[in-house]
């Protein structure tokens, strides 16, 4: 069985955060007399927040690793559910409950972050026959206090300096993540995710869910906006067009900024109109937003949905097509890549062979 040594080596081997979750519930079950291990996080649509189960694992073999992207958000509970879960959060300190008689099983809450370096809030639940002794409580406050310094790292390399959000690289990463053969779903087998690897430089595709889109927003005369106000009002442009973008789309949507005053979000939606329906409320809040010392700007959206042959750049260079003709069209529009191609706008020519060359 491995050490904690071995252990603390997996966690700190990682460069995708995803990874780390799981990995922090495989040691905690295998260095420690538990019944199960749940990570859950606080997902927020619309103002109401609730618990997303991103791993569960228990010790007598099974659990789940649940993709953020393809969640039921009306299905998932709420955070009023949790009071002992909440309480945690809120206090950033161990809860411990037990449910059964001091002497019987427990149930002890963690918070999973620390709240100095990241915005996202999560407990890690530990369901053990006894209480845990202080020995096993230092071995758990290890292990959490590496996921922590690596989850804040890899969040830091991920993330584009001037708005705080997810960066091009990180649209790699998780495009390819999101695009793993589907299991049961939407939550994929422990051991798959666990063994899933990608030689560098290797042309990573896969068979793709339906139900992917990328979009593509823009500012419209972002140009001229920078020319006439001066370059710290244009940055302080995009970090409000940032706020709203966090503002309109789902917790578990992945917002980027792609450079410059164009943004990308790749999120899974059943249909394309919904799809549609979230740019579009983007759109109308960029319009309504009076900016300071600039006053009201716009911006144009563009989206398509994943194909099982797409890389970033291919299924980016069709919601940049749709951008494009919605500034041809005067601005402050969004266009369905799809929907144009149906409409006879543009010509269905898929990028075959495309490859990613940076």
């Amino acid at each position: 069985m491995p050490t904690l040594n071995e252990h603390l080596i997996k966690l700190t081997d990682h460069r995708d955060r995803n990874l780390l979750e799981l990995t922090l519930s495989k040691a905690l079950i295998e260095l420690l007399p538990l019944q199960r291990v749940v990570i859950a996080k606080v997902v927020s649509e619309e103002g109401i927040n609730r618990w997303l189960e991103v791993t569960t694992l228990d010790a007598r073999g099974g659990g789940k690793v649940v993709d953020p992207l393809r969640v039921d958000f009306q299905a998932l509970p709420v955070v009023e559910d949790f009071k002992d879960r909440m309480q945690c959060v809120q206090t950033r300190a161990a809860v411990v409950i037990a449910w059964a008689g001091d002497a019987g099983p427990r149930i002890t809450y963690l918070p999973l972050f620390d709240g100095t370096r990241t915005v996202e809030e999560g407990v890690l639940e530990i369901h053990s026959p006894q209480a845990l002794t202080e020995e096993q409580l230092d071995v758990v406050g290890q292990l959490l206090q590496v996921f922590r310094n690596m989850y804040n790292l890899l969040a830091y390399s991920d993330r584009d300096g001037l708005t705080g959000l997810l960066n091009r690289k990180a649209l790699d990463d998780t495009f390819y993540s999101a695009v793993l053969e589907e299991m049961d779903h939407g939550e994929r087998g422990v051991n798959q995710l666990a063994d899933t690897v990608v030689v560098p430089g290797q042309e990573r595709r896969h068979r793709v869910p339906p139900n992917y889109w990328l979009g593509t927003v823009t500012v419209d005369a972002y140009n001229a906006l920078s020319e006439k106000s001066g370059h710290l009002i244009a940055e302080e442009v995009l970090l409000l067009v940032a706020r709203i973008l966090n503002n309109t789309f789902r917790t578990y949507d992945r917002i980027y900024r792609l450079g410059g005053e164009q943004f990308a979000v790749l999120m899974h939606c059943p249909e394309e109109a919904l799809v549609l329906a979230a740019f579009e409320r983007f759109r109308a809040n960029m319009e309504k937003f009076n900016f300071p010392q600039v006053g009201h700007a716009t911006a144009c959206g563009g989206f398509t949905r994943v194909s099982p042959d797409d890389s970033p750049s291919t299924a980016l260079e069709r919601s940049e097509r749709a951008v494009d003709y919605a500034r041809q069209q005067g601005g402050n529009k969004v266009f369905s890549h799809a929907d144009l191609v149906r409409n006879g706008v543009f010509e269905d020519h898929p990028n075959i062979g495309a490859v990613d060359l940076f």
